[in-house]
């Protein structure tokens, strides 16, 4: 077609099976465009981390775009309206979000568009299964993640084959003027992000790359391997599938193609949790704000800045906690199995809120994802939808001599302790004065005591569920 046409960029940073950018690619000039929009709640309150993630992927599809990104800040529809009627613009293409506020602004803008005679189409490029296709056969929407996953999307259509990048692109740059954002992370060095630059490369090329690695190397280990954090058994391709470098549809066909036995179906079910955790979203909008279990609101939380602190910090004194802590600190990513040991801890051993443990990885993970985030956070508090149950604790000292028995996670990032022996590194407090001593440690000074008794807290958590649940 000769009439140019909008290809809006979201959450789809990609050239491959990217159904809005083949639809654009039937124009013959397309005008490709990212809107920072503070009216979203995803950019108004972005996490420091998934700040830099995303610029960082701007940069990198401007690039994949032969430096004709059009990034504008701004109220999308303002935006778009402005552009639409400056460039006689007919078509507009983009691909659907699923976060409640996404959806209302996505109808509002379509709505606008037929006002103006513009064709706006929207396609799904993110989930392998579109919320409010999977029912139940009573017609409602499934609560439990195994029906779900089982009973509903693995009888349902299976996913689509991806779609290679088209061939032919020709893309337009609108005036320069126009270009009104302004990039937090590229002129000025943040110490705390500037780290992620020696660990993460955010683009299209290296997240199709580490997939790749992750499919000839870890995958053949996967349904055990990926609970010990020492080994490179995950794939750690998270960040890349919620900011969308990588498609889900990709990772199904690749994994369903190169993995093999239980490996392949427990990484297929892996995606199939991410797919749950939008499923609950769509039909709970509030998920990130309110426990799904409302007896759970009459539960008595613990208020304790310093405490949350010192978790924050990775300063508990349980050193498995202490390093998955750290390595989010450190890395922008953590191990999920030292997601559920240090949420657990937090939610149950300290008895702080969930939602303190949710905003501090929204602002820490880089792929701080809302669905995800928030489902996670209240299945381990026990608040939410097929959650675990109250009293299901993780043990931290059990849960480090099991899945990191040899100590090297947490070596690895607790340097300070490293030259304790296996016997006493997930107990520092037991160990002999001249044992401390050797390895170089003074608790309390340079390693913290625990900040709780394990026992008596699992006891003060237990009555305080039991409390709520009679």
């Amino acid at each position: 077609m000769n009439d140019p046409c909008i290809c809006w960029f979201r959450k789809d940073l990609r050239l491959d099976d990217n159904p809005a950018l083949l639809e654009a690619s039937k124009h013959k000039k397309i005008i490709p465009l990212f809107i920072f929009d503070k009216s979203i709640e995803e950019y108004k309150d972005i996490g420091e981390a998934s700040h830099w993630w995303l610029e960082n992927s701007l940069l990198s599809l401007n690039l994949n775009l032969d430096n004709k990104l059009n990034i504008l800040e701004g109220n999308s529809l303002v935006s778009i309206t402005k552009i639409i009627k400056e460039q006689n613009i007919k078509y507009l293409y983009w691909n659907r979000c699923y976060e409640p506020d996404r959806i209302a602004a996505d109808t509002i803008i379509k709505n606008s568009m037929k006002d103006l005679n513009v064709i706006a189409k929207s396609f799904n490029s993110s989930l392998l299964w579109e919320p409010w296709k999977i029912k139940n056969k009573s017609g409602n929407f499934y609560k439990v993640f195994t029906p779900f996953y089982k009973k509903g999307c693995l009888v349902s259509d299976l996913p689509r084959k991806p779609i290679e990048k088209p061939e032919k692109l020709f893309f337009l740059k609108l005036d320069t003027e126009s270009q009104n954002y302004h990039f937090k992370f590229k002129d000025r060095k943040y110490e705390w992000c500037e780290k992620f630059e020696k660990i993460w490369n955010t683009s299209e090329a290296s997240a199709r790359t580490n997939f790749n690695n992750f499919l000839n190397t870890g995958a053949s280990d996967y349904s055990e391997g990926r609970n010990f954090p020492s080994k490179n058994s995950v794939s750690k391709i998270s960040p890349y599938l919620h900011w969308g470098q990588i498609s889900p549809f990709r990772v199904w066909q690749d994994a369903k193609n190169k993995m093999k036995g239980q490996h392949k179906e427990t990484f297929l079910s892996e995606l199939g949790w991410r797919e749950f955790s939008y499923h609950l979203l769509y039909h709970y909008p509030n998920i990130n704000k309110k426990n799904l279990k409302p007896q759970f609101d009459k539960l008595e939380w613990n208020v304790d800045e310093k405490l949350l602190l010192k978790w924050k910090k990775g300063k508990t004194g349980f050193p498995i906690v202490d390093a998955g802590m750290r390595e989010l600190w450190q890395t922008g990513y953590m191990h999920n199995r030292l997601r559920m040991i240090t949420a657990s801890f937090l939610v149950k051993n300290l008895l702080i809120h969930w939602k303190e443990g949710e905003k501090w990885f929204w602002d820490c993970l880089l792929d701080a994802d809302l669905a995800s985030n928030s489902a996670s956070w209240q299945w381990v508090a026990g608040t939410g939808s097929d959650a675990a149950p109250f009293f299901r604790i993780f043990n931290p000292i059990t849960q480090g001599q099991k899945f990191d028995k040899d100590a090297v996670y947490i070596r690895k990032y607790l340097p300070e302790i490293a030259k304790l022996p296996n016997k006493f590194i997930f107990t520092p407090w037991l160990a002999e004065k001249t044992i401390l001593k050797e390895a170089g440690i003074k608790l309390g000074i340079n390693y913290p005591y625990p900040i709780v008794d394990y026992t008596l807290s699992r006891k003060r958590a237990l009555d305080a569920f039991k409390k709520i649940s009679n």
